[in-house]
């Protein structure tokens, strides 16, 4: 066992029952929940992170009724018949000695479905169904609801339940003024809006007994006006103790709030002052969640008093042997969650099942298995890019001899440019991890290299794996030539001098990234490394006697190093296409820096005045220094004939077989799933 992470790796001691460290996975819905069919797969999912060394898990959300539904036929339990398929999940887990609790989680007002009931019957931004408001006979029988559906889990095995307070769920609208405009018991005074959650913290430790875990996740911070003041907060939290509460967890933000709370540019723990403050006002355990990657993160809070655990829900989908890695002695091994939201919640939000950009295994456990190894063979790998790096390290694992090469000096293809983006620097992270596992698995790595046929040949290789990525598309706009004009790899790249006033060529992910790099200030240190310099920013206040955390008033938007014109052909709103979860925050940090946005444009010409498009405006003239282009990629396979015609199978993955917007989800999904079956 490593001494580094004492803290992290220390026993909690509930009373009544011991978590072996401070490691809690918390609660992610990734789609296994909501069909039995998939039960199997969701036990060997949670079965992966108990085996890992994770203390506690916590389920994605299940209904505790029909009205809480998170969409229809969504997760439930409100029936003793579910109790033989949620064995299956308990059973895997406590097979290797860790504990599971379910999330009790009522949707209201964010229920996607006609049947939604809130506190009061006002309608979210973020949805189309305006709910009912319910009675008090309706929420009585939701108390009741809750109480039976913690009592079905206990039965099906389960060490506890998580009740969802926070995020702008259900319990959630009852506390805030924001949603709850009530002049019965359950609303006006706080001790009215806390009465639903306090009484069915209670109405469960009635059913379920004292020796079964019960947390609650408590908004600290709801980021949203009309939410609670700290002393709101504060009073809550210690009713809810009272009421029978093992721990509370912390959440922060809903998801109507237009401030980020996960997304990979927002700083590491950037929420922990609330859970250290909230630890010294109650005596029973405090969690801290939000932006904890790393255990030298998690074992710092600890080590600081800010919290009693730690919860982990991306990161432990990314590795879900970081807690074993971390007792280990092992960091460096770890897979670290890049905060970047496209496999995972993105699929959520779209009802697609939940997996992970940089571990397509997650939730695909059953399906990603390794296939039988006749015999092993000697395998090219060319291009280090994120599906090259993918395909050595699994080949190898698996007994091949592997030889990556790439004609760069360096690891890491595309992600070498996205690390250097403001607020994705974690992606050195996914290289550095990289790095490691080539070392451990003793992949051959042959830098500044340039393949051909003639090498495969020379070297006897059995298959040749091509991840050599792309080359940026060229659009045929006249004076494409002239030396105003740049590629996106020119600027991130090559480092090439770009001045004060540019045009960016195509808004996909490449030119909001580009034009996020242009406006940024060097000489300053990146919102995403600075708590204080992004709270700032997005208007964030922890101040106690605000009610919500939002600072309109000393918001200080960044001054943006350039004047920037980001322009796209399609006529629709720029961004359209981003991620559904970090979409809205790239569009909101280009606006708070000014960027021109314009769609449906024509590229008419390029010349010494500028870019000449026609636009809703009329012919116009973008009077710029230069104009970068990010118009699109073709793929790299000039090898595949020359190669094939050796005899030498070719297998394509990454950019090199679709090179349509750049998408390292898909390339290191492909490379792994192919490197399985070889």
């Amino acid at each position: 066992m490593s001494d580094a992470f004492p803290h992290l790796n220390s026993p909690l001691d509930l009373g009544f029952t011991t978590l072996r460290n401070r490691i809690m996975m918390g609660s992610m819905h990734t789609g296994l929940e909501d069909k039995y069919k998939d039960f199997d797969k969701f036990a060997a999912y949670f079965e992966a992170r108990a085996k890992g060394g994770t203390a506690l898990i916590v389920t994605g959300g299940f209904s505790p009724n029909l009205e809480g539904w998170l969409y229809p036929f969504a997760s439930k339990l409100s029936s003793s018949g579910a109790i033989k398929h949620h064995k299956k999940v308990t059973e895997a887990v406590h097979k290797h000695d860790g504990k599971i609790v379910m999330q009790l989680l009522h949707a209201g007002r964010y229920a996607y479905h006609p049947l939604s009931v809130s506190a009061s019957n006002i309608k979210s931004s973020i949805n189309p169904f305006k709910p009912r408001e319910i009675g008090d006979f309706g929420l009585r029988r939701t108390i009741a609801a809750f109480a039976r559906s913690a009592k079905i889990a206990q039965e099906a095995g389960y060490d506890g339940v998580e009740v969802m307070g926070s995020e702008g769920y259900f319990l959630n609208q009852f506390i805030c003024k924001r949603t709850n405009q009530r002049t019965d018991r359950w609303g006006g005074s706080v001790e009215n809006r806390a009465r639903l959650s306090v009484e069915i913290v209670r109405r469960i430790r009635e059913a379920v007994g004292e020796k079964f875990i019960i947390i609650y996740r408590h908004s600290l911070l709801d980021l949203v006006e009309g939410g609670n003041t700290w002393d709101e907060v504060s009073y809550i939290a210690r009713e809810i103790e009272k009421a029978g509460a093992t721990m509370i967890n912390t959440g922060i933000g809903w998801h109507e709030a237009r401030v980020p709370t996960i997304v990979t540019s927002v700083p590491r723990a950037a929420f922990a002052e609330l859970t250290a403050r909230l630890r010294k006002e109650i005596k029973i355990p405090v969690i801290a969640s939000n932006r904890i990657n790393k255990p030298e993160v998690a074992e710092q809070l600890l080590a600081d008093g800010a919290c009693d655990m730690v919860s982990m829900a991306r990161p432990l989908l990314a590795d879900p042997e970081f807690a074993i890695k971390a007792k280990e002695g092992r960091a460096d091994e770890i897979n670290v969650c890049i905060a970047c939201n496209q496999a995972c919640l993105d699929h959520t939000f779209s009802l697609k099942r939940a997996s992970c950009l940089v571990n397509p295994r997650a939730c695909h456990e059953t399906e990603i298995v390794d296939q039988p190894l006749t015999r092993k063979k000697k395998i090219a790998v060319v291009g280090a890019g994120p599906a090259g790096l993918a395909a050595a390290t699994e080949l190898a694992r698996r007994g091949h001899s592997v030889s990556l090469f790439d004609k760069a000096g360096e690891i890491g293809g595309q992600f070498n440019m996205a690390k250097q983006i403001p607020g994705k620097e974690e992606f050195h992270e996914t290289i550095s991890y990289f790095k490691r596992q080539l070392e451990l698995k003793q992949v051959e790595i042959r830098l500044g290299t340039v393949v051909n046929a003639e090498l495969i040949s020379k070297e006897k290789f059995d298959e040749v794996i091509l991840a050599t990525g792309i080359k940026p598309r060229t659009p045929g706009i006249e004076g494409i030539d002239h030396p105003k004009v740049m590629s996106y790899i020119d600027v991130l790249l090559h480092k090439k001098e770009v001045g004060q006033k540019v045009a960016v060529i195509g808004a996909g992910g490449i030119g909001f990234d580009v034009s996020e790099y242009l406006t940024h200030d060097f000489s300053h240190p990146s919102p995403t490394l600075d708590l204080e310099s992004w709270k700032k920013e997005w208007g964030i206040t922890f101040d106690p006697k605000n009610a919500g955390g939002i600072d309109g008033v000393h918001a200080e938007p960044p001054k943006p190093a350039r004047e920037v014109w980001l322009c796209q052909r399609k006529d629709e709103p720029l961004g359209k296409r981003l991620g559904k979860t970090s979409g809205w925050v790239h569009k909101a940090s280009l606006k708070s820096r000014r960027v021109h946005f314009m769609q449906g444009v024509e590229y008419l010409k390029i010349d010494d005045r500028g870019l000449h498009v026609m636009s809703a405006n009329g012919p116009e003239i973008l009077d710029v220094d230069n104009i970068i282009v990010c118009a699109g990629q073709d793929p790299l396979r000039e090898l595949v004939e020359p190669i094939e015609a050796l005899g030498v199978p070719v297998h394509l993955v990454g950019g090199s077989s679709v090179a349509a917007e750049l998408d390292a989800k898909r390339a290191i999904n492909q490379a792994t799933r192919l490197a399985v079956t070889l």
